[in-house]
């Protein structure tokens, strides 16, 4: 993911299940998943034609890395 974040796809939001548990909003083009924080970074991956977005990846790198760090 940190080699390549546009080529991730929208099926590999199970990452973000990993570390966030499921889901707080699923069913649509977005999965937003839920932080122990308020505010940035945000955990939500929107499908566009399959592929998750470049940017909301590296969100989701962001924040795995502070929830990796807070919990050391």
């Amino acid at each position: 993911m940190n080699h390549n974040p546009g080529g991730i796809r929208y099926a590999d939001h199970r990452v973000c299940e990993h570390f966030s548990g499921e889901p707080r909003q699923s069913g649509s083009s977005h999965a937003v998943y839920k932080t122990p924080w308020i505010g940035d970074p945000r955990v939500n991956i929107q499908n566009d034609k399959g592929m998750a977005k470049v940017y909301q990846v590296k969100q989701v790198l962001k924040a795995v890395e502070r929830l990796q760090n807070e919990n050391t």
